[in-house]
């Protein structure tokens, strides 16, 4: 299978690409990143398949109809990474938002549809479904998107299914909680308040701390996505989720007691604007239909995670002189 994994270079599509270049993802013969190495794309991520002569690289962006439509030529899927994708950074400017995940979204439809042998997955997120106090979201629940960036996925997804149901695609959409692991540009909670721990800086806790979120190992995700790549049906939406539900101040604190930190470490800040309180998927039909389990255990994917970025400041230390 010749896939093409738009956003490649990213904190989850390079993690996709590894695995797929290392086998732990079975199928691929040959893989071709399309990345426009915005802030969170980073070549050093895919070092160790550079070399592989499957893998090829493309700079470029999904917003570009020509390049788009050369790159389909000789593919047999897609797998879309490709987003802008921090809440914070939409609430203070949502322009590229708006072009990355609707207009990109949509370059990557049209084009697909003079090329409908072509599989194609959107990978999405949780957010697009809101806010809910109990239980849990399955595929069917209303989007009521809270966030400028939750409300441009929710219209990637849109214009995905809309593409799909009135042209025939081969298209499926995955939604997932909040992804952990190596990799992940430091601006998310985890790595965020990993480097500044290992910095001597205090973490930054939104509010009381109390809202509440999924926490998914990426390779777990991955392996979900690849999943319904393989065997997910046409036009269907597949929540991807864990049992791994944790307050922000209850992420905190077990962070700080891992590191051998000491809780006055945390400061307490201004609540971000229109904070969705808790997200919950119902993943039941992933788990059934494709066998979609979570493969790392929480307490040993955060121990690892912690221990990737304390033996790797040369990765993230520039990232940060960046900012």
């Amino acid at each position: 299978m010749r896939l093409l994994v738009t956003g490649g270079a990213g904190f989850i599509g390079s993690n996709y690409v590894r695995r797929l270049l290392d086998g732990s993802l079975e199928g691929a013969t040959s893989v071709i990143v399309l990345d426009n190495l915005t802030y969170a794309g980073n070549l050093k991520n895919l070092e160790e398949v550079k070399t592989d002569s499957r893998f090829s690289f493309v700079k470029g962006d999904i917003c570009d109809a020509e390049l788009v439509s050369n790159l389909y030529r000789d593919i047999d899927a897609v797998v879309h990474f490709a987003a802008e994708s921090h809440v914070d950074r939409s609430i203070a400017s949502t322009e590229e938002f708006v072009r990355t995940n609707v207009l990109g979204t949509n370059t990557l439809l049209d084009a697909l549809r003079k090329k409908k042998s072509i599989r194609f997955v959107s990978v999405s997120t949780d957010e697009v479904y809101g806010s809910i106090n109990a239980g849990s979201w399955d595929e069917t629940y209303p989007l009521s998107p809270n966030s400028p960036y939750s409300a441009s996925k929710a219209a990637s997804d849109m214009l995905a299914l809309a593409h799909t149901n009135t042209f025939g695609l081969n298209l499926s959409i995955t939604r997932c909680g909040n992804n952990y692991g190596p990799f992940q540009y430091p601006e998310k909670l985890i790595p965020l308040f990993v480097t500044n721990l290992l910095r001597g800086k205090k973490v930054p806790v939104y509010g009381d701390g109390m809202n509440s979120r999924e926490w998914v190992h990426v390779d777990d995700h991955c392996h979900g996505i690849h999943q319904v790549l393989l065997k997910g049906r046409a036009g269907e939406v597949y929540n991807l989720g864990s049992q791994n539900d944790m307050t922000n101040i209850e992420i905190t604190k077990l962070i700080i007691q891992l590191m051998g930190k000491t809780m006055d470490q945390i400061e307490f800040v201004p609540d971000r604007a229109n904070h969705d309180f808790r997200y919950a998927l119902n993943f039941q039909k992933a788990k059934s239909e494709l066998g979609y389990i979570e493969k790392v255990p929480f307490n040993d994917g955060i121990k690892s995670t912690i221990d990737w970025y304390t033996t790797n400041s040369s990765w993230w230390e520039p990232l940060l002189n960046e900012k």
